[in-house]
């Protein structure tokens, strides 16, 4: 700690007698300064020790002196020294009395000791504290550095807290709450996430210092320690966004130790949470090859490249996730075929807060932020997480039931909600995701392409985020809700269209009752109002006028298909 006026009146070769102001005697001491200027309050900064002769001061005057001694305790002066056997053969009462009704302490020094003393004792023991502070320092980026190797970010953490007397938390790329230490800093670390997202919002590096106070209607610390805490807040990363944030909590301002463990501390969990590019690079190397042996079938070899890095996602049932930017032209498509199928993933007010944020954390570049959501989430649950671009195209592997999928899913609804809403979702394409069921090691070619007819779906649908096994849930009708499926029901049918329209009969009716009925030509006929040797004349018709044979169950097939579609175009 740095020296105080105590330290210097037990320093023995200084031989300093208090004279007014004893129960101060605790009060650092910045440094020390000579003036025998009669107002040297200009020339202070406040936490000096003020040492004079009284050469141009009246020191017997009590009112002189008590003007003198008010502005000298206004100015933060932290002591007075003065010296005897100079001007003054002792220390003047008028003198004494202004500092004890200031309770400004007020040392005399001996004739033998000369300032220069005094100033040397100061600075020597403000470099002795500043070298402490320097090796304590040091001592505390060896133990923090020891933690993050054997611990990773929560052993960092506790020692954190540890060596600043007071609590630590980290947060990941979103604002959640990764870890602090200790327990108990959970509900203070969460209560300032607020204050943390702004913190991300500003380029980094960037630090911000939050007020104390429970501030949550609680009263006191709430048990948990946090009452009036003094917490910093730091953001991680290299790059222009942070990649992540440290807050610390204290009772009191950080030292010069404290400072040199939390700057230790932030070096250390930036290189634990913005990994290096190359080693980024790598791992997304082994991610893929890893992916491509999958779906050749070698599910052996690809747990052997895999190891501990994602040998644990291929040892339980996975999904297969595959995420990219719908074109203009398909959202156009989406667009007119929506009528029929209105359940996009809206949700409008109650996720409208979170799509902002996931909006905003996207930057315009949809399928990127769901790449980083999903490794945030799989960071925050210690799960492993299987993340490939493939040219525009994101494929994932994430546990099934896990929080990697939970997160996408929730990715997905917020950007629903702000499509649904009018808001720009990104620079010029939407968001489509398919989403395999679940699957083991070797099946993974079929997953792969069940999240493909999911995507291919999703896009259709103008949904953001389909899972195949809705689609076995649901009908396949919805599915020809397209241009193409339309124009080629218009082609099948018209010529039935067109005889009907001159009056000669009704086969497009006809037809549908056959079919419906499954070729039984008494329920068709009842259903028509018709004899069945009528019935039968007409589908004799159709055959003529399509040049095809309803004993073909492909053509039953497809004429079943036309007249849905057609029906629900209608």
């Amino acid at each position: 700690m740095p020296p105080t006026l105590a330290s210097l009146v037990h320093h023995s070769a200084l031989k300093l007698t208090v004279r007014a102001g004893g129960e101060r005697l605790d009060t650092p001491v910045r440094w020390v300064h000579a003036s025998e200027l009669t107002d040297p309050v200009p020339y202070m900064e406040g936490g000096e020790l003020l040492l004079i002769t009284a050469l141009k001061l009246d020191a017997e005057d009590a009112d002189a002196m008590r003007r003198y001694v008010k502005r000298l305790v206004g100015a933060g002066v932290a002591g007075l020294g003065f010296a005897v056997g100079v001007h003054y053969e002792e220390t003047p009462k008028a003198l004494v009395d202004a500092a004890e009704g200031e309770g400004l302490p007020l040392l005399e020094v001996p004739r033998r000791t000369p300032f220069l003393a005094i100033s040397k004792a100061v600075s020597a023991a403000i470099a002795a504290d500043q070298y402490r502070a320097v090796t304590a320092g040091f001592a505390a980026q060896r133990e923090l550095t020891k933690q993050a190797l054997s611990d990773g970010p929560e052993g960092l953490l506790t020692a954190l807290a540890s060596q600043v007397d007071g609590w630590a938390a980290l947060y990941d790329a979103s604002g959640a709450v990764v870890a602090t230490a200790p327990e108990w800093a959970g509900r203070r670390a969460a209560r300032i996430t607020g204050d943390v997202e702004r913190l991300r919002e500003r380029a980094a590096p960037a630090s911000s210092v939050v007020g104390g106070g429970a501030g949550d209607g609680e009263g006191g610390d709430g048990g948990d320690g946090s009452g009036e805490d003094r917490v910093e807040l730091h953001s991680l990363g290299t790059g222009r966004r942070a990649r992540a944030a440290l807050a610390v909590g204290t009772a009191a301002a950080l030292g010069t130790a404290e400072r040199y463990a939390v700057h230790s501390a932030i070096a250390l969990l930036t290189l634990t949470t913005e990994r290096s590019r190359s080693l980024y690079a790598a791992e997304q190397r082994i991610g893929a090859a890893v992916l491509r042996m999958l779906l050749a079938g070698q599910p052996d070899h690809a747990r052997g490249v895999a190891g501990d890095l994602y040998g644990g996602l291929l040892d339980a049932p996975y999904r297969m996730i595959l995420a990219e930017a719908a074109s203009a032209s398909a959202g156009r498509a989406r667009a007119r075929a929506g009528g029929a199928d209105a359940d996009t993933d809206g949700g409008g007010a109650t996720v409208s807060a979170e799509a902002a944020a996931v909006l905003a954390e996207a930057g315009g570049d949809l399928v990127g932020g769901l790449g980083e959501v999903v490794e945030s989430a799989a960071a925050r649950s210690g799960e492993a997480v299987l993340v490939v671009p493939d040219g525009e195209r994101l494929v994932v592997l994430a546990a099934d039931r896990g929080a990697v999928v939970a997160a996408c899913a929730q990715y997905a609804e917020a950007v629903g909600a702000a499509q649904g809403g009018g808001e720009q979702v990104g620079d010029e394409d939407e968001l489509v995701v398919g989403i395999s069921a679940p699957a083991g090691p070797i099946a993974a070619g079929a997953a792969y392409k069940q999240a493909e007819q999911a995507l291919s779906v999703a896009r259709r649908r103008g949904r953001v985020l389909v899972e195949h096994e809705d689609l076995a849930a649901g009908s396949v009708v919805p599915l020809l809700a397209d241009d193409a499926v339309r124009a080629f029901a218009d082609g099948l049918l018209r010529p039935l269209y067109e005889h009907d329209a001159t009056g000669r009969g009704d086969l497009v009716a006809s037809l549908r009752a056959w079919l419906s009925r499954h070729g039984q030509w008494d329920a068709a006929a009842a259903d028509l109002g018709v004899h069945r040797h009528t019935l039968r004349y007409r589908m004799r018709r159709v055959e003529e006028i399509l040049g095809r044979s309803l004993d073909d169950p492909d053509v039953r097939m497809e004429l079943w298909l036309a007249l849905k579609t057609t029906a629900s175009a209608e």
